[in-house]
Parts: C-alpha cells; structure tokens; sequence
C-alpha cells in the first residue's frame, strides 16, 4: 500500500507501515495534522486498541480509518518530530528537528502508551533495533 502527497509517503518499516518523509523539512517545519473521529474517553476506553490520541480532558481522536494518514506515524525512543495540541481542538505534528527526504516520521508515543502497548512486544524504533 502505497499512498503519496508532495511532504509524505507511506510504506513498509521496521514497525510495519511508517510515513516517510518525501522532501526536507527543517526544524518547527509542519508535516501532517493527526485527525480522526472525535470520541469520549469512556468510548475510546470500551474500544481500546491502537490509533487512539488524547485531544483533551474531553475528547479523544480515533484514527482508526486508513484515511487518516497520521496514524501511520510510528513511536521512537528518539524521535524527528512532535505533537503539539492546538486551542484543544487540532492535533499537529511538527519537526523538531532537520529531516531529509527518505526519513521516517517518529514521534514519543508517551510513557503510557509505551508501558502499556510497545514494552512488553519490544520497541522496534531504530534506536532501539541497534542494541
């Protein structure tokens, strides 16, 4: 599966499917908005499962649906970029550092997501994968 746009791709790696940057971009550079639809917390907890991102005290994303490109974003213990929640409405990822073209896009899944979701299985970041 292979789905572009000018910034970003997305492809096989080392956790599966990743977005892959298609050009530079620079630090505080914006690369993706991570949309979905917008559930109760008490909803997204009886869901469970992957692809579930904390907008507010309120409200949780679900980007489930293959649609939603961001979800396609893996974790890394040293990532090239972050999330950053705008006016509690708008997940945006941007880079924290320089990318070139051909890297993945990574950001810190969160030290909740990685107890309960990545360390048991392993983390398959390219930081950890050199160990």
């Amino acid at each position: 599966m292979r789905k572009k746009n000018e910034n970003w791709i997305v492809k096989k790696s080392t956790a599966g499917l990743g977005l892959f940057a298609q050009k530079d971009f620079k630090k505080n550079d914006f690369i993706i908005e991570y949309t979905g639809k917008k559930i109760s917390h008490e909803k997204a907890d009886e869901k469970g499962g992957l692809y579930l991102f904390t907008l507010n005290e309120n409200w949780v994303l679900d980007g489930t649906d293959r649609k939603h490109k961001a979800r396609y974003l893996n974790h890394s213990c040293r990532p090239n970029c972050e999330a950053v929640i705008e006016d509690d409405k708008r997940i945006m990822i941007y880079a924290i550092k320089k990318i070139s073209a051909g890297d993945e896009l990574t950001f810190d899944y969160g030290e909740e997501y990685f107890e309960d979701l990545i360390k048991n299985k392993g983390c398959r970041c390219k930081k950890c994968q050199k160990k």
